[in-house]
């Protein structure tokens, strides 16, 4: 039978991925948000929110930041993940462990 398991979250939330598109826009790269917005198709607003951690980076926007500047759109997408379920371990702390296992079939 397989075994899955849930590790606790530690104490420090991973980064949001935001912060890392953040600092390759600004230090890397010196585009200005309104320009790289406009040239990946998406609004500024849309943009800036992800920039400052508040939406998450999603399929579609981890692409287009991709090829604005030669990155990996999978990067972008395993943090935002590491994140989100970091995020859900620690709202869920006290809900998982009363969730009875289900036997797996053989």
């Amino acid at each position: 039978m397989a075994t899955y398991t849930v590790t606790r979250p530690s104490k420090r939330s991973p980064s949001h991925p935001g912060l890392l598109l953040r600092e390759i826009l600004d230090d890397h790269v010196r585009l200005p948000i309104a320009t790289a917005a406009r040239r990946m198709g998406v609004s500024r607003p849309a943009l800036y929110a992800v920039l400052a951690g508040k939406s998450a980076v999603t399929a579609d926007m981890a692409l287009r930041f991709a090829a604005l500047v030669q990155g990996e759109a999978e990067l972008y997408l395993h943090m935002q993940a590491r994140h989100d379920l970091w995020h859900a371990q620690a709202r869920l702390s006290s809900v998982l462990p009363g969730i009875e296992r289900a036997e797996i079939a053989a």
